[in-house]
């Protein structure tokens, strides 16, 4: 959809890119259902209906190229990768939710897979070296011993720590998918997780910096950057009001 940072074809869609825009980024960065998009954004008061069934379709369509479109805008990921995995219930089932952040906590790749042992860790960590086109100067995991296993066969030549206590980051990162899951009451499908996890791990971060970390004015300073640029990669600035 997107060629080089050329924004996505909003033609023949009914609301214009801003409305689009408006639809998409709420509901990957706070905790609400499609309904609750409909209901709170404020879009009768502004004499726009959208129900909750055009937001989830906008949503689908265009928050992974949004995610991509800022992914392009980071840095290249280098340092230490975190690699780390966690349970997921799926339509009742038992899944394993792989994740791999950077040292700044960025998503650099996530997986849902039916298993955690050997073949899982190395289809994993062979995914970000992939899409990143990087090898990372040393991975970080929990004392998971697959992913020690893979590690040898994937990157021999690349430092590997096992620690419990020093993956927080990875950690960390699980913590907006338990909140979003508990929303969504569960994901249904394992392609619907992955779609859904994957624009959200592109999204959610950039309206998230950390804030315990800034003061008010730097806080308010740093989120009107981040909505310029979302508004570049939504195409709000780049075209007429009307699709």
């Amino acid at each position: 959809m997107f060629a080089g940072d050329a924004s996505p074809s909003y033609k023949g869609h009914r609301y214009p890119v801003e409305v689009v825009s408006h639809c998409v980024w709420p509901y990957f960065r706070f905790p609400l259902s499609y309904r609750e998009v409909e209901e709170l954004e404020l879009m009768l008061e502004r004499g726009v209906i959208v129900s909750y069934e055009t937001v989830r379709r906008r949503c689908r369509k265009f928050g992974q190229a949004y995610a991509n479109g800022l992914r392009r805008r980071r840095p290249r990921a280098g340092g230490k990768g975190h690699p780390d995995e966690v349970f997921i219930k799926i339509n009742g089932a038992q899944k394993h939710l792989w994740r791999a952040v950077d040292r700044d906590g960025n998503v650099l790749d996530i997986l849902v897979q039916n298993r955690r042992d050997r073949a899982a860790a190395r289809r994993f960590l062979r995914r970000p070296m992939t899409k990143t086109r990087a090898v990372p100067r040393a991975i970080v995991t929990d004392r998971l011993r697959s992913c020690s296993a893979a590690h040898h066969e994937v990157m021999p030549c690349v430092g590997h720590r096992s620690h419990k206590g020093r993956n927080n980051r990875a950690e960390n990162s699980h913590q907006p998918t338990r909140q979003r899951e508990r929303v969504v009451r569960g994901f249904r499908s394992v392609g619907g997780a992955q779609r859904f996890l994957s624009a959200f791990s592109g999204i959610s971060p950039h309206f998230r910096p950390r804030r315990h970390l800034m003061p008010a004015p730097h806080h308010r300073a740093e989120m009107t950057v981040r909505f310029t640029v979302w508004e570049q990669i939504t195409g709000v600035t780049d075209r007429p009001a009307t699709a």
